[in-house]
């Protein structure tokens, strides 16, 4: 049965802090993945985090075969009036065209075993300091299949992901992702929540992400969206 997270709020309700809560600061990474901590719930499940999905060795052996495997991009993004880059390398494959060497199959047995779905498409972003990141946001449903969740698996450097609500106070969730973990989002989470990894001033090493997502046949493997 999975794990209710315990929330912590502070007191200043006008302040941002005021609407954070933190979740287990430090996971035990060798822990057994079958209960994940439930984030936020909903009627697909909402946000659920396995901080020990794979052990340490497994994680940082797909971070550097990825890192160095991987022919990662520099995109550009329109804003307001100008282009600017976008703050992260980024990478996408379809599942059926994942290139042999990299160990992206492998990872997806993995994730389907917790959290199943036919998933077709594995986004990638690296970090590369704390400079990088992915301002707030929802996958956009028209780049999704219904009902099917999102796979987000963490490897490199732990960095801190914020869950905001859209709706009434804005109550936001922060999780701190750590190297060999996965979280699910729910398909539903989409409409109801925003996340993104901010900006850190704090010295951080490189972090990179590896999203699992069902994809409609005739969109591409970023799908038009912002990758989180």
């Amino acid at each position: 049965m999975a794990a209710s997270l315990q929330a912590v709020r502070t007191a200043a309700a006008s302040s941002r802090r005021s609407r954070l809560r933190e979740s287990v600061p430090e996971p035990d990474l060798f822990a057994a993945p079958a209960s994940p901590l439930v984030l936020i719930d909903d009627v697909q499940g909402g946000f659920r985090y396995w901080p020990g999905f794979v052990d340490p060795d497994t994680a940082q052996a797909w971070f550097e075969a990825l890192r160095d495997g991987v022919a990662w991009e520099s995109q550009q993004r329109p804003m307001y009036d100008r282009m600017v880059d976008v703050p992260r390398l980024l990478a996408a494959f379809r599942v059926a065209e994942i290139p042999d060497g990299l160990p992206l199959r492998t990872m997806l047995d993995r994730v389907r075993a917790l959290a199943p779905a036919p998933y077709n498409a594995a986004g990638l972003n690296l970090y590369r300091d704390g400079r990088d990141s992915v301002a707030m946001h929802n996958d956009k449903l028209h780049s999704l299949t219904a009902g099917h969740p999102i796979a987000l698996v963490s490897l490199g450097a732990p960095r801190r992901m914020l869950i905001r609500a859209k709706a009434s106070a804005r109550e936001t969730v922060a999780v701190e992702l750590t190297p060999g973990s996965l979280l699910r989002m729910s398909h539903a989470a989409q409409s109801t929540h925003e996340h993104g990894i901010p900006k850190t001033k704090r010295a951080v090493g490189q972090r990179m992400s590896v999203v699992f997502r069902v994809r409609p046949d005739a969109a591409s493997p970023y799908g038009g969206m912002r990758p989180g």
